[in-house]
């Protein structure tokens, strides 16, 4: 014998089901339609819902009937919204642009300006990778700041640039150390020389100027000899340098080490030349 609670649970499955059903039944019917405002107002609906890509569908297909109407800005602005919550930053970013240069007197016009920009930084690549969405990400955030400067979005936009920023921070920091790691001495020179200027206030600036002096210290030492004299007064400059910034650093132990062997080996020039 059936119980309550089978009927009831049977009950709430089939009318679920014709929920489902006409609800489908609706979306394709408004698909086929050519009835511009019932597509409107079933893709706002589905919008509302989270059905993101289903809204998108009908807003694409009105998007060039309603052109020049009033309802042109909040449909745009729907659809680039759609596309960034389907995570189609590529798309989002140019709808969002669109819309700020189509419509700049919108109360939306931040937002979208925003939006727009944050759809570059999402496509930024990890560091590892080439930077160029990077770069590009922050110049569009910082173009916003520029715009809007009091705006509701510029903390967060600010901590965006920091976070893209650290990135460049660190593709620069990891060629300079691949340098170092494959002996190239010289290119892990130059390239922690180019960070050190390029990010001068860098929390990884620490750890730049000792890699640069180990660079410096192993190209020293296992230099030939007709160079060797002038690399190791460039290593002890390293060191000093190195000593005067952060006495109390993590690596003062190494430091002191290197620095000890660059000046034992500089005195045996300084013996040579008193003879």
């Amino acid at each position: 014998m059936q119980t309550v609670f089978q009927f009831m649970k049977k009950y709430i499955y089939i009318l679920i089901t014709l929920i489902t059903f006409s609800s489908c039944s609706e979306y394709q019917k408004a698909l086929k339609s050519e009835d511009t405002s019932t597509k409107f107002k079933l893709g706002e609906d589905l919008y509302n819902e989270g059905k993101y890509e289903k809204a998108n569908k009908l807003f694409a297909q009105i998007v060039p009937d309603y052109r020049g109407k009033p309802q042109a800005e909040k449909l745009m602005y729907l659809y680039s919204q759609s596309f960034y919550k389907m995570r189609d930053y590529y798309i989002a970013g140019y709808q969002f642009e669109r819309f700020a240069s189509s419509y700049p007197k919108s109360e939306k016009l931040a937002e979208a300006s925003f939006l727009s920009a944050k759809s570059n930084y999402m496509l930024s690549p990890v560091y590892t990778k080439d930077q160029k969405e990077t770069k590009q990400a922050i110049e569009k955030l910082q173009e916003f700041i520029n715009l809007f400067p009091d705006s509701e979005y510029v903390t967060e936009a600010n901590t965006l640039v920091k976070e893209l920023d650290y990135k460049l921070e660190l593709k620069a920091f990891s060629i300079a150390k691949q340098y170092d790691h494959i002996s190239d001495y010289e290119a892990s020179i130059k390239s922690f020389d180019n960070f050190i200027f390029e990010f001068p206030g860098s929390t990884l600036r620490e750890d730049a100027l000792f890699y640069k002096l180990d660079a410096s210290y192993k190209l020293a030492i296992n230099s030939v000899e007709y160079k060797k004299q002038f690399r190791l007064n460039s290593a002890k400059v390293s060191a000093d340098v190195f000593k005067k910034a952060y006495s109390n650093s993590k690596y003062i132990e190494d430091v002191n080490a290197m620095s000890d062997k660059i000046e034992e080996e500089l005195k045996n020039y300084s013996n040579k030349a008193n003879i």
